[in-house]
């Protein structure tokens, strides 16, 4: 699923992590005063950025949010009538096992491709390495799941090739049946092990 991302102080994001779940909507509001918290898709968070939290000093992170892994409503809404863009809305508390990945952020000046320093430690840490950026982090994730589906086509296609043996004419659609089941089983557990489910914590 399309990652989704919110920008925090780095002491509200810390704060989360005791507590196991993160409740602040955006600068200077909370989840209850607002009704849910702002977040943005992956080309719209630097601007955001500029915008709200141009003016500050003290440390931010950019969290990396798993929609999946919510449990709670996520919808795209304008931020105000004829704005022209809509920005995913969450409607509840964000758990700190969906966020994969908590970003540093510098200056406003900072853009996404020169934010290139390891991330801060989450309840369910990403697969990545230290240092990279967050462009080669986001591409690389899309490719993983594309060469996901593609297992499943695969294991499909061979099931298909393997039917073709079988007496009838339902061999091939049996056997392609068959192979799908077993490559989104195989999709299932690499998906899995590349993303272990974290926990509150």
């Amino acid at each position: 699923m399309t990652p989704i991302f919110h920008l925090a102080l780095l002491r509200d994001w810390e704060a989360a992590q005791r507590t196991g779940s993160y409740t602040i909507s955006t600068r200077g509001r909370s989840l209850a005063e607002e009704g849910f918290i702002h977040a943005s898709r992956a080309d719209q968070w630097t601007a955001v950025r500029d915008r709200f939290y141009g003016d500050v000093t003290e440390p931010m992170v950019l969290l990396q949010i798993d929609p999946a892994l919510l449990g709670v409503p996520v919808v795209d809404e304008e931020p105000f009538p004829g704005a022209g863009e809509t920005f995913p809305h969450v409607y509840g508390p964000l758990p700190v096992r969906a966020v994969v990945k908590a970003i540093p952020v510098d200056a406003p000046e900072v853009a996404v491709d020169e934010v290139d320093r390891p991330t801060v430690e989450t309840a369910a840490p990403a697969s990545t390495a230290p240092g990279e950026s967050f462009s080669r982090v986001y591409f690389r994730e899309v490719f993983f799941n594309l060469a996901v589906a593609c297992l499943v086509l695969v294991g499909g296609m061979a099931g298909i090739a393997l039917g073709t043996a079988l007496p009838g004419d339902a061999g091939s659609a049996i056997g392609g049946l068959v192979g799908l089941a077993i490559g989104a089983l195989l999709a299932v557990l690499v998906y899995r092990r590349r993303h272990p489910r974290g926990h509150r914590g």
